[in-house]
């Protein structure tokens, strides 16, 4: 028996016929999508126009359905939006029982409901004053009643729309824009709300009231699908949820996927990612001709006024206003605003002109018209492989424009011209990356990458590969395996491909397999540590590669997100640069034992010594970053202490009490010069920045005093933390991979590299440490870094002796640590 069956024979039955009718139909797995909404509908429709006639309504009165119910599209936790129209005729007291009779069924039921009772002269002056209820009002459909109230008020309030199309376009946009402000952009959030977010159902909506207004209308293509494949999702999510959610939150996503047949959550997003891309682009083209007709409207009146109401004087035949065509380039030319093609181009006889076109676009800071781009894309010659040196200079001056590249190349993406030029570029298209950290799809990273690469091209001896390096760096992310070894071979291939000679494709592989490695070295190495030094430059290999990596690795942080650069981590890239230069021009590094302290560290030491207790200073202003430089992520803490064990896991534990969250570390012993007045033996120098997790910051006294009790034993660090976190325990969430801790291939002479990778939390570095000194080893220096919701830490450790651990015991650290933190 089918739904609509079980619906007949319980329609009469009341709200308990309805809602096994509808719960059947929710659960019928050969029905999805499209069909089940509108079976959704018709049952509800059904039900509705029963409530009506059973209560007996006086003449003049309708039932309409307005809003998503009015376009038939109810997702399984969908609102009702209601109106019960009526004439005016009929007493008050019995409209009001009227509704009464409809709305509490539907409550009873705990549908949501969204309702009101109008004359229809009520309704268009509501209208006239809401925009959300105008645009409610284009989709009203009648269920019962005086159909032909119905279709009256239709007329009037589709009349409405398009009268005041002039006035109530802006107001839809700006509505939209500021959703967008507030709710990002769906095709790039990792927790996406379907609705809200910009390319999301609201904007589709938008779509279809832009069209409604006969001002201008959307490009068809792929936007029903896109449409289509939102309203599934949401389906899908309300059914594996149970509620009226539109947010596709991270824990929802694997359900959410299985419902809809799709292989996992990656595959999910990136439908998603495309549909919401495909609304998105249609919105940026629809709203720019909308601005275009009506900037031309309101010129009409001025410029009738000025010719004195006489035709000709520079009008053309047809009474219009010539239109003035601006050559850019050869076969592009401006014209209303927008980049169109030259009368004499011929994309068939030029296969650069797509090239060509976008980059004169970008140059220009002005958006590629829908029809050049659909032109370009239909007629354009393949380009030759390997390309000729225009399309390749071509290529790096429309990645050199800055923000005006970002809309030219979603242009030709929206059109398939990106995958036509770059095959490998479909692999990472709209792939979701699931690091909090990263704001953007791969695809856009890249892209944005390239963005800020263009301010930094006067660093560089060759902007055209930091350019081009900055595009590819992460190409290697839609194949399985390490992205940077698998990118190393897409770029060499690529780079191939767009023209490159030897050398240069061998720079290019060189600095996408290497585009982590500055960074990564930087915040997790030792220095001052020559095999450090030694290893990148190595791997580097030249003075001009290492140049173009130091340009590339601050674009891919600034292109990541807030939290992947900073003035500190800046410096610390920039001190490994300086280093590595020297060892490329074949300077010796510097004896990392002699390596001397910055003066505050030295004063700090000397206090240390001179009392033998722990000695800091608290800078509680952060320090300034530099012109065009990111603000550094919380503020200074330098400790000196004489060493001595427990300092680690005793230093951390105490910050983690006061709830500062460690964003960065260094620890090192240092020896003093002779001669200094202070105490003999080696000094432990931690220097720290730290942010308060919330309120302001503790004074340096108390951290200082703290501090003495840990060392001492008379503060019982883990007990305080133990205490707090059962009396306000941390909140359920996603559950997160487990730590991995790991001896790394660092080829120091000094020291034994761990490297810790796990979900940062209030007092992990306590807890690190406390297993590092139950093992009973010596930590030489240690540099901590965190990412979002993500800590690395590298650890150069010892024996008590200073000696190396052999592999055997070093492996066993790395066991007892992981351990430790499970």
């Amino acid at each position: 028996m089918t739904s609509l069956e079980v619906s007949e024979e319980t329609e009469d039955s009341g709200p308990g016929g309805y809602a096994a009718a509808r719960l059947l139909l929710l659960h019928e797995k050969e029905r999805s999508g499209p069909p089940r909404r509108a079976a959704l509908a018709r049952l509800t429709d059904d039900w509705l126009a029963a409530l009506f006639a059973a209560a007996a309504p006086p003449r003049g009165v309708a039932l309409v359905a307005v809003g998503g119910y009015g376009r038939a599209e109810l997702s399984p936790r969908s609102d009702l939006d209601l109106l019960l129209l009526h004439d005016g005729t009929a007493d008050k007291a019995a409209i009001a029982a009227l509704a009464d009779r409809i709305w509490y069924p539907v409550w009873d039921l705990g549908l949501a409901l969204d309702h009101s009772v109008r004359t229809a002269a009520e309704a268009r002056a509501t209208a006239a004053d809401d925009l959300k209820v105008h645009l409610g009002l284009l989709d009203a459909r009648p269920l019962a009643g005086d159909h032909g109230l119905v279709a009256a008020l239709r007329t009037t309030v589709l009349a409405d729309w398009r009268n005041q199309a002039p006035k109530r376009l802006p107001e839809l946009d700006a509505l939209c824009r500021e959703r967008a402000e507030r709710m990002g952009e769906l095709q790039f959030l990792l927790e996406p709300d379907l609705k809200e977010a910009r390319g999301g159902l609201r904007d589709a909506q938008a779509l279809r009231a832009v069209a409604a207004s006969w001002l201008a209308d959307a490009p068809r293509e792929g936007l029903d699908s896109a449409r289509r494949r939102l309203l599934d999702a949401r389906d899908a999510l309300h059914l594996t949820t149970g509620r009226a959610t539109d947010r596709l939150a991270l824990q929802e996503q694997d359900a959410v996927a299985a419902e809809l047949g799709l292989l996992d959550a990656d595959t999910l997003l990136r439908e998603v990612y495309e549909a919401a891309r495909t609304i998105s682009y249609a919105t940026d083209v629809t709203w720019r001709e909308v601005n275009r007709v009506l900037k031309a409207r309101s010129a009409r009146p001025r410029l009738r006024a000025l010719l004195g109401g006489r035709g000709g004087g520079g009008r053309t035949a047809t009474g219009k206003p010539p239109v003035e065509r601006t050559p850019l380039a050869e076969g592009v030319v401006e014209m209303d605003g927008e980049v169109v093609l030259a009368r004499t181009a011929r994309p068939e006889r030029d296969p650069v002109l797509p090239l060509r076109a976008a980059a004169a676009a970008a140059q220009s800071a002005l958006p590629i018209s829908l029809h050049a781009v659909r032109h370009l894309a239909a007629t354009a010659t393949p380009l030759p492989v390997p390309w000729p040196a225009e399309a390749r200079e071509e290529l790096v001056t429309l990645l050199g424009a800055g923000e005006a590249t970002v809309p030219v190349w979603e242009a030709l993406e929206a059109e398939g011209i990106i995958t036509r030029l770059l095959p490998d570029w479909e692999r990472v298209r709209c792939r979701p990356q699931r690091n909090p950290v990263h704001t953007w799809t791969v695809d856009r990273h890249l892209v944005e990458t390239a963005v800020r690469a263009s301010s930094l091209t006067r660093r560089v001896g060759r902007p055209d590969l930091l350019l081009v390096a900055a595009l590819l760096h992460d190409i290697g992310k839609g194949w399985p395996g390490d992205h940077s070894v698998a990118g190393e071979t897409i770029a060499r291939d690529l780079a191939t491909r767009i023209g490159f000679d030897r050398t240069d494709v061998a720079t290019l592989a060189t600095a996408v397999r290497h585009h982590l490695l500055l960074v990564e070295t930087a915040t997790r190495r030792d220095l001052d540590d020559p095999a450090t030094v030694h290893a990148v430059a190595g791997a580097v290999g030249t003075v001009g590669t290492l140049e173009l990596l130091h340009a590339l690795t601050e674009a891919d942080a600034l292109a990541t997100g807030p939290a992947a650069w900073s003035a500190w981590r800046a410096s610390l890239v920039a001190d490994l640069v300086k280093r590595v230069a020297g060892v490329l021009a074949g300077e010796t590094p510097p004896d990392p034992e002699a390596a001397a302290p910055s003066a505050e560290q030295e004063r700090l030491a000397i206090e240390a010594l001179r009392t033998g207790e722990p000695v800091l200073a608290l800078h509680t202003e952060p320090v300034a970053a530099e012109p065009e430089e990111p603000e550094p992520v919380g503020v200074e803490l330098v400790i000196a202490l004489p060493d001595q064990p427990g300092v680690l896991p005793a230093v951390a534990g105490v910050l983690a009490l006061h709830r500062l969250t460690v964003r960065a570390a260094d620890l090192r012993a240092v020896d003093l010069p002779l001669g200094l007045g202070a105490g003999s033996g080696p000094v432990l120098v931690l220097d720290w920045r730290v942010a308060a997790e919330y309120g302001s910051l503790p004074e340096a006294a108390r951290l200082r005093a703290d501090l003495v009790r840990a060392l001492d034993g008379s503060l019982d660090i883990p007990a305080r933390l133990a205490e707090r976190e059962a009396a306000y325990p941390r909140r359920r969430g996603l559950t997160a991979p487990p730590p991995r801790v790991t001896v790394a291939a660092a080829d120091s002479r000094l020291a034994t590299v761990i490297e810790v990778r796990a979900q940062d939390a209030p007092g992990l570095l306590h807890r690190i440490g406390r297993a590092l000194e139950g093992a009973a080893v010596r930590v030489r220096s240690a540099h901590v870094s965190t990412l979002g919701a993500n800590a690395v830490d590298t650890l150069y450790v010892t024996r008590p002796d200073g000696s190396l651990l052999p592999d055997e015991e070093a492996i066993d650290l790395a066991r007892t640590l992981e351990e430790a933190l499970r």
